[in-house]
């Protein structure tokens, strides 16, 4: 059993009840966000999908801890999020939850190395550890030539396994992904996802995706559809991609 398991009640990562975030704007209400009740458990690949303006940012953010809901609770691991301070917050998102970005925000004057190494110092180990870690992380994606390497110098899709590493660095529970290949062609979107999926499953951690894009919707398990900030179903299948699952149910003979 997993930690995010042994933590969350009912090997549920997220609970959200009701959920609700409104905004005003011009005068009007806007309800980003609009009486979402969502579970979701450990180890999940989940995919929420819809236009832009639908609301699936602005639950990712709710779900990120980088916001709260107007109304409604979201629970993690069993905690309301609404009711930790904003430094119990801080700390949440440090240790369990990673972030992957369209736009990888990575810090231009640091090495792939150092960028992951500055994710760790919240959690106050010595240089030769987060060192190790970094270097290890990079190996498992794939550049660990690279990891004395600007930025700038890098593709973009090394740029975005690098972001991916640097989600994993403090082993956290779950990790969020807004339009991870968004930035990226086609080849090296997939080789991108391959890579984040692949890691996920094998941590055993939660991975829930936000995208415009049907080639990575297509591979989880689990696609949730948003619009005018309302989730309008809960489907699953098996998406059938190879190494993204056991494929469809064959016929018994």
């Amino acid at each position: 059993m997993s930690a995010a398991e042994e933590n969350s009640p009912n090997g549920r990562v997220y609970e959200l009840r009701d959920v609700r975030r409104s905004f005003r704007a011009a005068g009007n209400d806007v309800h980003a966000v609009d009486g979402v009740a969502l579970v979701v458990s450990s180890g999940e690949f989940v995919v929420v999908e819809g236009p832009s303006g639908s609301g699936k940012t602005t639950l990712l953010q709710l779900l990120g801890a980088l916001d709260r809901p107007t109304s409604g609770e979201v629970f993690f691991g069993g905690r309301d999020l609404s009711s930790l301070s904003d430094r119990e917050l801080t700390g949440v998102r440090a240790r369990e939850i990673g972030f992957v970005f369209q736009t990888f925000n990575l810090i231009p004057t640091l090495t792939a190395l150092e960028n992951i190494e500055v994710a760790m110092a919240p959690l106050g180990t010595s240089r030769s550890e987060k060192r190790a870690r970094a270097q290890m992380l990079l190996d498992q994606v794939g550049l660990g030539a690279r990891a004395h390497h600007l930025p700038g110098l890098m593709s973009g899709g090394e740029q975005q396994r690098v972001s991916i590493a640097r989600a994993m660095a403090n082993s956290p529970r779950v990790i969020l992904a807004d339009e991870p290949t968004g930035n990226l062609d086609s080849a090296t979107a997939d080789d991108t996802m391959k890579v984040l999926v692949d890691l996920c499953a094998s941590e055993g951690l939660t991975l829930i995706v936000v995208t415009h894009s049907e080639d990575v919707a297509r591979r989880s398990a689990r696609r949730l559809r948003m619009r005018d900030g309302k989730l309008l179903d809960d489907r699953a299948w098996m998406a059938g991609e190879a190494g993204y699952g056991p494929g469809p149910a064959q016929p018994s003979l």
